[in-house]
């Protein structure tokens, strides 16, 4: 086993987690906060808007079953890139869509991954994801680690309609983003 890492934020991070929890090759994901000023922040905190984090998800892989661009794809495909600071009925900058990453490699891997969806979104919707290096993340509280596992229709109806109309769910036709 060959353990990677990667860090993505695209939204809430309970859908986010759960997600990546069901891709084969990953190994372990933890819900938490990065991309912000200030060390250790608590939910409430990062609610606020002004710590600057984002909700995010690390995630450890085995990179000799699933590469790093195939968890690029599966970030795409469960979040909408072109929504600034928000996901769906989730308003504010701690649901912005975020690539962090770890090395030189990744980045060059992330942003031609960018330009690739991109070219396929067209130039009618811009792509808002940020690219920028991985620098302090913090786990989030025990309560918010594996949240969606085990619960049914855990998100309010409008939140559950937009993962609904994911291209991640119409794909699988499976509950594998986050509902």
């Amino acid at each position: 086993m060959k353990l990677s890492k990667a860090l993505f934020a695209a939204g809430c991070f309970w859908h986010v987690q759960f997600t990546f929890s069901q891709v084969r090759g990953v190994v372990r994901t933890t819900a938490g906060y990065c991309g912000g000023r200030v060390a250790n922040p608590t939910y409430e905190q990062v609610c606020t808007g002004k710590t600057g984090h984002a909700e995010a998800v690390f995630v450890e892989f085995d990179s000799s079953v699933v590469s790093y661009s195939d968890l690029l794809d599966v970030f795409w495909e469960m979040h909408d890139p072109t929504q600034l600071n928000r996901q769906g009925p989730d308003v504010g900058s701690q649901y912005r869509s975020v690539i962090f990453y770890y090395s030189e490699e990744q980045r060059e891997i992330a942003v031609t991954s960018l330009v690739k969806w991109q070219k396929k979104l067209g130039v009618s919707k811009k792509i808002v994801t940020e690219v920028v290096a991985a620098e302090g993340f913090y786990a989030a509280e025990e309560y918010h680690q594996d949240y969606v596992k085990g619960r049914k229709r855990i998100l309010p109806l409008s939140t559950q309609e937009f993962y609904e109309n994911s291209p991640c769910f119409k794909k699988t036709g499976r509950k594998v983003c986050g509902i």
